[in-house]
């Protein structure tokens, strides 16, 4: 594979912090890339505008979980069943991690903290204890002794491009050229963000990535 230039980097990038940026993330972007097979334009164009979404440009590399009140009840309704409730937990992230993802995912009960230490993290959000063990045993990058690694940019960069070889998002990308590009770059972020949100910015980095790798 090739690797891209930080001046392709850029180009895709759209803050003003852009050149920053990309001399930042260029280095650990192209090591994920090679070590989990995103070896052609084809397939780090569709990596890179997915992160690049998830992530907020390099700028976003943990879940935020400062909710209000009545924001906790809208998203997780059967679990604050009432403004007292919810009110509990509003803009505390630790607890509402704890709380909401205990004994999900490998990780153990509320008191066990494992909500908070194995929260959304990485360009694209590596979510619980079971998650950052595979990701560990997989790439060789102890995530389960030492979480903070994951907002760390080599760590944040490879859990990326870990989950996504781990499910088919190369083969997938593969297929994000001719008559079926947007269907299936659509797929893409549906195995990623589980829905469709943010999906025409996400597009509009793809066309960028294209452009800057010379795809079209």
């Amino acid at each position: 594979m090739s690797d891209i230039t930080k001046a392709q980097l850029q180009a895709i990038l759209t803050t003003a912090d852009a050149e920053a940026r990309a001399a930042q993330w260029i280095d650990p972007i192209n090591s994920c890339m090679k070590a989990c097979d995103i070896s052609t334009p084809l397939r780090q164009a569709a990596f890179l505008a997915q992160v690049l979404l998830e992530s907020s440009e390099f700028h976003q590399l943990q879940e935020s979980l400062s909710y209000s009140a009545e924001r906790l009840r809208a998203v997780w309704p059967q679990r604050f069943t009432s403004d007292e409730i919810a009110a509990a937990y509003s803009h505390q992230p630790e607890k509402l991690a704890n709380n909401v993802y205990a004994n999900r995912m490998g990780n153990g009960p509320e008191a066990s903290g494992d909500g908070w230490a194995y929260r959304g993290r990485g360009l694209i959000q590596l979510t619980g204890r079971q998650n950052y063990a595979s990701f560990s045993k997989a790439m060789g990058i102890d995530a389960v002794k030492d979480p903070d690694l994951l907002q760390q940019p080599t760590g944040a960069a490879m859990s990326a491009a870990w989950f996504w070889q781990a499910h088919g998002l190369n083969e997938l990308a593969d297929k994000t050229s001719g008559a079926d590009a947007d269907e299936n770059f659509r797929l893409l972020t549906q195995r990623i963000n589980g829905g469709t949100n943010g999906l025409p910015q996400r597009r509009s980095y793809w066309q960028r990535a294209l452009t800057a790798l010379g795809v079209r």
